[in-house]
């Protein structure tokens, strides 16, 4: 009998798709997020990757119901939230919450920031004044905020400050899921390291889950249990992190691993630089088959014609690639 735990997040055939109101557009659509499906377990951390415009970010709203799906299937601890209404979604809301990329847009510039972080727990009606503000408190603490930042506004703070503050306020409801997009792309390296800590810190005191959304496969790499690729509305493989470091099925992931600058020059002087000619086709119009194929130096005919399925191969590893590379062969 199988002793893993049910996933926290369950999604399933996931479609976003945005219509085109402008040049003529009538009847076109962006498809932003193309039939995805993944687990996330509790406790675990699921990076996701991939170039700018490929649907991550539209994904991960889609997962806390920012925006409704087009087609497709989100399940939260079991539980449908697929097509919830305002009010249903109103419990989850405390379950759930989210990171954004830039700090500074996503504070109130004319709030104190600890009203900011309060206000979730007044909405929800949770606590006397006194203990919302005792709570805040305790939030600065867990952060590495001095509580006399209370009153200062968001642009008294640094950019790291402010990350913090918007980490505080994505706690502060006890979610179980927290979905973090670029949280820090915006930041300079050395305070970056900071806020990646502080997450993986805060994940082991709290038992968080966490969707973590970042073009860089460095960061993604410090924080990630396993990781999925996207392509152009696609997921195109899904590994645990060190397998997918030391040996990647889709030849999308190869390039992108290729491209990763290596400190040490003998070793960086070894590898080879997977290059990719021309660039990432419109997500209005995408290309039959695989959709990775007009930029692929193995496509074949077979990858212009026929869209490859999201194939196992095996230790919790799927990739869909008509031409896997590193000699790896789909399980079964």
């Amino acid at each position: 009998m199988s002793t893993a735990p049910e996933p926290l997040v369950t999604v399933r055939g996931l479609k976003k798709y945005f219509p085109v109101r402008r040049g003529g557009g009538r009847g076109r659509r962006v498809h932003a997020v193309d039939d995805v499906s993944f687990d996330i377990r509790p406790g675990e951390t699921l990076g996701l990757v991939g170039e700018s415009g490929c649907g991550k970010s539209t994904l991960a709203r889609c997962v806390v119901r920012l925006l409704e799906p087009t087609a497709g299937e989100v399940r939260f601890a079991g539980q449908d939230i697929t097509h919830l209404g305002m009010q249903a979604l109103r419990p989850l809301r405390r379950q759930v919450q989210m990171v954004f990329q830039d700090p500074m847009a996503s504070l109130n510039p004319l709030k104190p920031v600890g009203r900011i972080v309060e206000s979730g727990l007044e909405i929800h009606r949770l606590g006397s004044a006194s203990e919302r503000q005792r709570k805040v408190a305790e939030l600065f603490a867990k952060v590495g905020l001095p509580p006399e930042h209370y009153a200062r506004l968001p642009r008294e703070l640094s950019g790291g400050q402010r990350q913090r503050i918007g980490i505080a306020r994505a706690l502060a409801l006890g979610p179980r899921l927290i979905v973090a997009d670029e949280p820090v792309s915006a930041l300079d390296v050395s305070v970056q390291a900071e806020i990646l800590n502080l997450l993986k810190d805060l994940q082991r005191e709290l038992t968080m889950t966490y969707l973590f959304i970042s073009h860089d496969l460095g960061v993604i790499r410090q924080v990630s249990d396993r990781i999925g690729v996207m392509y152009l509305g696609k997921l195109v493989e899904i590994a645990p992190a060190e397998a997918f470091y030391t040996r990647p099925i889709h030849r999308y992931s190869e390039a992108l691993l290729s491209a990763i600058p290596v400190p040490d020059p003998d070793e960086a002087a070894k590898r080879r630089r997977v290059m990719l000619e021309g660039d990432v086709p419109s997500p209005i119009e995408p290309p039959s088959g695989c959709r990775f194929h007009p930029r692929c130096p193995h496509a074949t005919a077979i990858c212009r014609e026929q869209e490859p399925p999201l194939a196992s191969y095996g230790a919790g590893r799927l990739a869909a690639c008509h031409h896997p590379a590193n000699g790896a062969s789909p399980a079964g």
